[in-house]
């Protein structure tokens, strides 16, 4: 691999690193809080259409 790609790799790849580090009990993306009564914590894999992620 040249380093051009690598680090066109690392680029791309950063925003998903600092996206993962936030604290615990918080939302990734928005940093907002967590709470009990969040209306993802009802969600079910079935909630979600076969191709959402494609």
């Amino acid at each position: 691999m040249t380093p051009v790609r690598l680090i066109k790799l690392a680029l791309m790849s950063l925003p998903l690193l600092l996206a993962a580090c936030n604290e615990p009990g918080t939302y990734p993306v928005s940093g907002e809080e967590c709470g009990p009564d969040d209306p993802v914590l009802e969600l079910d894999a079935s909630d979600c259409p076969a191709g959402a992620a494609v």
